[in-house]
């Protein structure tokens, strides 16, 4: 793993206050049950259970569905005048800029030093299951979202945990919910979200410009005021300044990523078969812990349920705002994230790692995650770990101004929807980014880690609560069209006025 950018006396002085605290919180949100020889965090399972639920739920909707999700954000069933603020594609861009990120990179080759190969297949079947999660919270979203009268839009769990409970005769538990989700993503945002994406990435820039020589090497305050900046020029101007610039960095830095992986693939086709059948072979072996069976499994499902956040509620605000005036249609936009994130991105990095052997060497339980997935880059040309640095500095910033407008949102609802709340909290995230790249920050990453994913307690609990009125959204927009209620927008009158 890349080193944090040192500023050892902020750093010190934070991790003696709230480290053991953040230790006490880790223990008990990860906490995990030996099964077969390898260790089971709860949490994992309480995410991939939805999944799996929702999918049999839904009736494999996220498969009988994916074309239709591909029609919506072309904007086939969208009118330029519908409800909402942004598209959805750029709703969808927003979300998956949230969720492509450093665990793509690093979470998955270290799911590959430690669960072998055949973790690549679990991940990927996460992913699939993960679909459903987002179909279901993202359709939620934006139907229980708050419209004001200058045509701004609230959403996200806050929202439906509170009314959607509420309307089906549990307002105290809805309530409850609402305002723990709010508390959490409030401080996911600001660590997680923001001081450990600019702390990596700064480590990033610092280690391709010269390591302990480069001019950044004790500026990592000055790394974070630019990206701060930078940063701010984005996220002042709500959700449709970030939705419009992740609609390009998205696309560009997916493309950039995936073109870097199929490069190193492409040098080494003649082992691809080799390392699909790895894969598959690795998936079932019999052997215990790393390669076997359990721990692939195990491995497999934790960083893909860590990478693609479905049941975490997180990108079901970034699609609350979407332009549509019916909730259904989001639900099958949401599905592609995971799609998009876990089962193409991850897998791409698997691929590269997988098809180089660099998992397998001696050393790469030391390397950590950055540091392998460099390593396979490197197999190809010795300046091809700068395409990394570059792809891992645009997946940082992107997670950092899609986190804002969560964490924005979240501050809003605590204080009864309030601006002025929403603007204090763009001031405190932007000294979060210049004080995460200054100082590592251990203890309050950690802390983040946990308070992001205690987020799911509530959010897959109201979705349990909600699931007859999801299916029956669902099975309402599907019968719509069936009967010809909903047809095909004409080219000039979608957003856009194009056949895009």
């Amino acid at each position: 793993m890349i080193a944090l950018v040192p500023a050892a006396g902020i750093d010190q002085a934070i991790d003696d206050v709230f480290g053991p605290f953040a230790t006490w919180l880790e223990s008990i949100v990860f906490f995990a049950v030996p099964i077969a020889g390898t260790k089971v965090p709860l949490i994992v399972g309480w995410l991939v259970v939805c999944g799996f639920f929702f999918t049999i739920w839904l009736r494999f909707l996220n498969v009988r569905g994916l074309k239709h999700a591909v029609d919506l954000v072309r904007g086939k069933f969208t009118r330029a005048d519908a409800e909402g603020e942004v598209t959805h594609f750029q709703a969808l861009a927003t979300a998956v800029s949230g969720t492509v990120g450093l665990g793509n990179i690093a979470g998955v080759a270290v799911a590959m030093s430690l669960g072998g190969p055949g973790a690549a297949f679990w991940m990927t079947l996460c992913g699939f299951l993960g679909m459903s999660t987002k179909m279901a919270e993202c359709m939620l979203a934006v139907k229980y979202r708050k419209i004001r009268p200058d045509g701004s839009v609230s959403g996200g769990p806050m929202y439906y945990l509170r009314d959607g409970l509420a309307e089906i005769g549990h307002p105290g538990v809805g309530k409850v919910l609402s305002y723990f989700w709010a508390i959490c993503i409030l401080f996911g945002a600001l660590a997680g979200g923001n001081a450990f994406q600019s702390n990596q990435a700064a480590a990033q820039i610092v280690a391709v410009t010269g390591g302990d020589q480069s001019f950044f090497a004790d500026k990592g305050w000055l790394i974070g005021v630019l990206f701060a900046i930078a940063a701010g020029a984005v996220i002042i101007g709500g959700i449709k300044s970030i939705a419009r610039v992740t609609e390009k960095i998205v696309p560009f830095m997916g493309v950039v990523y995936v073109l870097a992986c199929l490069v190193v693939i492409v040098v080494n086709i003649d082992m691809l078969p080799g390392a699909v059948g790895a894969i598959f072979a690795g998936a079932f072996a019999p052997e215990g812990i790393a390669g076997g069976i359990i721990g692939a499994l195990i491995v497999g499902f934790q960083r893909a349920a860590f990478s693609n956040e479905a049941g975490l509620g997180s990108a079901a605000v970034a699609h609350s705002p979407v332009k549509t005036d019916r909730p259904a249609t989001e639900g099958f936009v949401a599905s592609l994230e995971p799609f998009i994130d876990t089962i193409i991105v991850c897998n791409m990095t698997a691929l590269a790692i997988i098809i180089t052997d660099t998992w397998n060497d001696g050393d790469a339980g030391t390397l950590g995650g950055i540091g392998l997935t460099s390593r396979a880059f490197e197999t190809v040309l010795p300046w091809f770990p700068i395409v990394l640095a570059f792809a891992v500095v645009l997946f940082a910033f992107s997670t950092m101004i899609s986190y804002s407008y969560y964490g924005m949102k979240g501050t809003g609802f605590l204080f009864g929807d309030s601006r002025l709340a929403e603007n204090v909290f763009k001031v405190v995230f932007l000294l979060f980014t210049v004080l995460g790249a200054a100082a590592g920050l251990k203890a309050v990453i950690t802390f983040s880690d946990c308070i992001i994913f205690l987020m799911s307690l509530g959010n897959i609990l109201g979705l349990y609560f909600l699931a007859k009125v999801i299916r029956r959204e669902f099975d309402d927009y599907r019968a719509e069209l069936r009967e010809g209620r909903i047809e095909v927008v004409a080219p000039e009158e979608r957003i856009g006025g194009s056949s895009t």
